[in-house]
This record gives C-alpha cells, sequence and structure tokens, in this order.
C-alpha cells in the first residue's frame, strides 16, 4: 500500500489525470488483493474459486521449478475487482500506416498501447484520436503486470477463463518479469507468449493431461494459420500505403482488402468449428492489426531459438537476453 502512495506522489508532476488515474487503479487493485492462503482456508469460499486458486497455486510452484520464472510475491494473493477487465488498451495507428502510435511511461518505456481502468475513459480517448484521423482499437485486458514493481494479484477477471488459459496467462505475465526491454512492445510480447505457449505445454504433459495437449495444439495451430492470413493482408497493405495512389484510391483499395481479410478469417474460425462472433468481433482496420501483431510479430523467432536450446529454459532465457542486448 505504501508503495502505491509512493508512486502516486512521484507521478502527480508528471501529468495529470492520466497518470492520476493509472495510480489511483493500482492502489485499488493492491487494497482488494487478499492472501490466496487465507481465502483457501476461509470456510464461506465457494468450491469453485478454491478449486481454481488451487490450481493457481499449483501452477505457480510449477512455474518457478520448471520454467524458471520468478519466486516472488507475485501471484500469492487474489482480488475481486467485480468487473470483466482489469484494464482496457487503446491502440492507434495512422490511417495510411501500420506503425503504431505509442506513449511513454517513466517505468514501461514506449509501448502501443494505452491503458485505462475505466473503459469510457479509454473509448473518450480512443475518440479523440478518431477525430485526428487515426484508425483505433479499444480492447479489454483481464491481466497484466507491474514488471515485479509490485506483488501482482490474481484477478477475479481471470477467473472468466478455462484452466488452460488461467495457466497460460499466468505464465504469459512472469515472463514480462524475467525479460522486459524499454520501447520494445513487439519483442516483448512476442517473447512472454513464447513462453507461456513452451509453459503450457509442459504444465499439461506434466499432468498427463494428453487430450487437453493436442486441443491445445489445435488451437495454436489454427491460430498460426490466423496469423498467416493477417500477415499477408499486412504486406499488401504496406505495398498499398507506400505507393503512390492518391489517398480516395488508398482508402477504397484498403477498405477492400480489410474486409477480404475479415472474410477469410471468419471463414477460417467457421470451418474448424469456432464461434466467429465470440472470437473476432469488431472492425477490421490498421489499429487491429498492430494489435495482434504486438503479441504474434516475433513468435516464430522464439520457437526456433526454444529448439536451439534443447527446450531448456535457461538457455533460452539467456539467448533471448542477447537477443535484446542485455
Amino acid at each position: 500500500m505504501l508503495r502505491s502512495v509512493l508512486l502516486l506522489v512521484l507521478l502527480l508532476p508528471l501529468g495529470g489525470c492520466y497518470y492520476m488515474q493509472a495510480a489511483k487503479g493500482q492502489l485499488e487493485l493492491n487494497r482488494k488483493r487478499e492472501p490466496i492462503e487465507e481465502i483457501l482456508q476461509d470456510q464461506e469460499t465457494p468450491p469453485e474459486l478454491a478449486a481454481r486458486l488451487r490450481l493457481v497455486q499449483d501452477a505457480r510452484q510449477f512455474s518457478v521449478d520448471e520454467l524458471g520464472l520468478p519466486d516472488n510475491k507475485s501471484y500469492h494473493s487474489y482480488a475481486d475487482i467485480g468487473r470483466d477487465y482489469v484494464v482496457w488498451n487503446v491502440f492507434a495507428a495512422p490511417e495510411f500506416s501500420l506503425q503504431p502510435e505509442t506513449w511513454c511511461f517513466p517505468v514501461a518505456g514506449c509501448v502501443a498501447y494505452r491503458g485505462y481502468f475505466s473503459k469510457d475513459k479509454a473509448v473518450r480517448e480512443s475518440e479523440r484520436l478518431a477525430a485526428k484521423g487515426f484508425d483505433v482499437r479499444v480492447g479489454g485486458v483481464a491481466a497484466y503486470s507491474t514488471l515485479g514493481r509490485f506483488s501482482d494479484p490474481i484477478i477475479s477477471s481471470m477467473m472468466n477463463w478455462d484452466d488452460v488459459q488461467l495457466v497460460a496467462v499466468l505464465f504469459h505475465e512472469l515472463a514480462h518479469q524475467v525479460l522486459y526491454v524499454k520501447g520494445e512492445s513487439e519483442f516483448n510480447e512476442s517473447f512472454a507468449s513464447a513462453v507461456e505457449e513452451f509453459g503450457v505445454q509442459r504444465w499439461l504433459e506434466s499432468r498427463g493431461q494428453a487430450q487437453d495437449v493436442a486441443a491445445y495444439f489445435e488451437a495454436q495451430a489454427l491460430h498460426r494459420d490466423m496469423m498467416s492470413l493477417v500477415a499477408d493482408a499486412r504486406l499488401e497493405l504496406e505495398q498499398l500505403y507506400s505507393g503512390d495512389l492518391d489517398d480516395e484510391d488508398k482508402r477504397r483499395r484498403k477498405s477492400i482488402r480489410l474486409r477480404s481479410l475479415g472474410e477469410d478469417v471468419a471463414a477460417l474460425l467457421e470451418s474448424n468449428g469456432r464461434d466467429v462472433t465470440s472470437w473476432w468481433n469488431g472492425e477490421w482496420n490498421n489499429a487491429r492489426l498492430v494489435s495482434m501483431n504486438l503479441y504474434e510479430g516475433r513468435l516464430p523467432e522464439f520457437r526456433a531459438l526454444f529448439e536451439q536450446c534443447e527446450q531448456r529454459f535457461d538457455c533460452f532465457y539467456e539467448k533471448a537476453r542477447a537477443l535484446a542486448g542485455r
């Protein structure tokens, strides 16, 4: 709590309302967290919540013993925030560019999104950027990492996921505490996504959940197919944006290509028995492509690195740090 108050005091001179809402949001989160062990000892704790928290405890210990992730106070507490998302991220990109708008912060450095603890404030920021001609996207986030600055809790918004996704995000967020490079959003998120992928596979195999391993790989293969469609569209759009056509013609061709991408993704999901509306609803634009590429852009590179290390996490972390110049 003292660290949160100190953060609030330090940020006040840096810039008004945005930093104020960020510090207040973090303060609220810290205030609501309770030790998981105490919740499990409480006779009034719902059995379903208790079961999920025991799963978190098992996965947290596995993350230390088998994945080499930090053995600290993060994810040993639980916070019930009473809403579906803890923050809402705003992404923006110019109308004719796939280079994201970036914002710079004292701890995280420059990143390709701006987070708000209030959806209304996120929407207002997106509307302000749209009025300036940017493509924008607002996305709810159920979990995030303070990079070890605070003892991050498991958040009630994470409990909407199934067991595999809950464990996956736990590994993802802890990976940010292993390696985080200021100003390199794509590197950071791709690295954490890689640790998540490798960690979940090893977690499921260790528990003898062969059926879940197969389902996980099936979902990963589908995701790679989808990202291949996105990569093709990105390449065509980059060529379009750098060309000599006038803005009106670029705008028309952009609209056609993005609509085609949406249709291709929908067809892919439907052919694999997935609910399209629950997966990829909303407008396709440059900001959406930016947000997707953020988590996947360098994932193939990290997969290759893990194989070079013969799937040893200590070697993988060392080579990833070298790649980052650390």
